[in-house]
């Protein structure tokens, strides 16, 4: 059964950093292509970043790009992603995914930003 558990999530001011993790399990981790989405309740699911499944390769949202970094642990099975220059627009419920589209996602972990 694939399991993908985030945790990380805060409330943060503007300007502040946090990492968000993912740990993943039941499945090939160290195959499968990744990536962050994140939904603002009533809003449309935001895709945020994606890495290769040697983490070799990795893309971002314009939105994001220059402040989040993501990376993976291939040994771990643990996904992570870093923001930086946290911007209240950036609060939202962030979940790791598998592939894009996403085949599965994890619940979730929340970030809050404000002042």
């Amino acid at each position: 059964e694939v399991q993908l558990v985030e945790s990380g999530g805060r409330l943060a001011q503007p300007g502040e950093s946090l990492i968000l993790s993912c740990a993943a399990s039941g499945f090939n981790f160290r195959t499968m292509y990744m990536t962050w989405v994140r939904q603002v309740p009533g809003k449309k699911l935001e895709w945020v970043a994606g890495i290769t499944s040697d983490g070799a390769g990795t893309v971002y949202a314009d939105s994001v790009k220059g402040r989040f970094t993501i990376s993976r642990d291939n040994n771990h099975n643990t996904l992570q992603l870093h923001l930086e220059n946290l911007e209240t627009d950036d609060a939202a419920m962030y979940h790791c995914g598998i592939g894009w589209p996403t085949t599965s996602k994890g619940p979730g972990t929340h970030v809050t930003v404000s002042s």
